[in-house]
């Protein structure tokens, strides 16, 4: 197979008219439906709408990621120099006939085009939120009113450097081969991303935080902080490939302390190989494995008490009982990875409860504040009225 450069920038104008045409439909739809709203009602709307999509997008690059499809185009932005799969067939039908299983195949390149496609529609949409707010603040200031506050453009355009940084590491997956902390980072940043659209959705809506107690505070941020830890072990799970390195439940191979070699957790070195360049020992992916699985027991029963305790919350026992059925979602799609093999549908559908969990904890730290003068809450299991 012939050298492939691995940035060719030929294609860039034809894509970012496929971004404004995935971008065109939801922003039509909020131009109509948001016509004579105020202004952060909105902005609210379009973030929202923002956040749906890219949610989607964050489902897409898992199912990417699980089909192998990352290298379905080896150069980037576009494929073999080209907007679509439809001009490079010439390359992938010599790349696929070289090696029929991949890396390059017409489907995965499809994959992995449609995947750039929706991302470059997050952008189009991220950019079009900071051009309104910064276009509605201005008319409010030529207009001699006093500038609301919640149009202040810096989380906007926060935001748009945010992606502009995810994009970078898109285009860092490929061309550097599917190194594992380059695509653990790039799943990390989507979801980040998620966080900090919810953050923004929040402040828009300008609604009156509902009180906690303190010790339920500081439980949502632990919660919080280990969700994304886990977020990060499921991560390199997934990018060393080491689902199925513990083929068996709740034991590893028979054993509840099986063999490891820490060399999995070296963090700069190449898919499948150590820092010196030698093969990764199996133990290594055992050991990626078995920590992502142990802290899971950790995570999960942070978990239900904070959904527990939500569910006394007058406002956020919805909160609650979401946090309790994705908890739920986690454990049994979990599972389902290991003992049924990695089906498709359960690790996206794990990977999709995550980053839901990521939304849904962060709209209740924002939308909550903490009062230390509430009472303690007991685990009664009958909700607030």
């Amino acid at each position: 197979m012939s050298e492939v450069d691995l940035y060719n920038l030929a294609p860039v104008l034809q894509l970012m008219a496929v971004g404004l045409a995935v971008a065109a439909l939801p922003l039509a739809w909020w131009l109509w439906k948001q016509r004579s709203a105020a202004p952060s009602q909105r902005l609210r709307a379009l973030t929202l709408i923002t956040l749906f999509v890219t949610f989607d997008l964050v489902l897409f690059g898992a199912f990417t990621r699980l089909t192998d499809s990352g290298l379905g185009c080896p150069d980037w932005p576009g494929c073999y120099g080209s907007a679509t799969p439809i001009g490079a067939k010439v390359e992938i039908t010599a790349a696929q006939t070289a090696m029929p299983t991949g890396p390059v195949t017409h489907s995965k390149a499809w994959i992995e085009m449609v995947h750039r496609y929706l991302a470059t529609g997050v952008g189009v949409l991220i950019l079009s939120l900071a051009l309104m707010t910064w276009w509605l603040r201005r008319q409010q200031s030529r207009a001699g009113q006093t500038p609301d506050p919640l149009l202040h453009p810096v989380w906007p355009w926060f935001t748009l450097a945010w992606v502009c940084l995810q994009g970078a590491f898109g285009a860092l997956t490929v061309t550097m081969k599917l190194f594992p902390a380059i695509v653990t980072l790039h799943l990390m940043f989507g979801v980040g991303l998620l966080a900090v659209l919810m953050a923004q959705a929040v402040r828009y809506e300008g609604a009156a935080a509902r009180a906690v107690p303190a010790s339920l505070r500081q439980g949502l941020w632990l919660a919080f902080v280990l969700l994304w830890l886990q977020i990060g072990l499921g991560g390199w799970v997934s990018t060393n490939y080491a689902v199925l390195a513990c083929p068996d439940f709740p034991t590893c191979h028979g054993q509840w302390l099986p063999a490891m070699n820490w060399q999995g957790f070296d963090l700069w070195r190449e898919l499948g190989m150590t820092p010196d360049g030698q093969l990764l020992p199996f133990e290594a992916l055992v050991s990626i494995h078995f920590v992502h699985r142990s802290a899971a027991w950790l995570v999960l029963s942070v978990m239900l008490v904070v959904g527990w305790r939500l569910r006394q919350v007058a406002g956020l026992q919805r909160a609650g009982q979401g946090l309790l059925a994705l908890s739920a979602l986690q454990l049994l799609t979990g599972l389902s990875n290991v003992v049924l093999g990695w089906p498709l549908l359960a690790a996206v559908m794990h990977t999709g409860g995550a980053a839901a969990m990521v939304v849904l904890l962060t709209w209740t730290l924002s939308i909550s504040r903490a009062v230390h003068a509430l009472p303690s809450l007991s685990f009664d299991s009958r909700p607030a009225a």
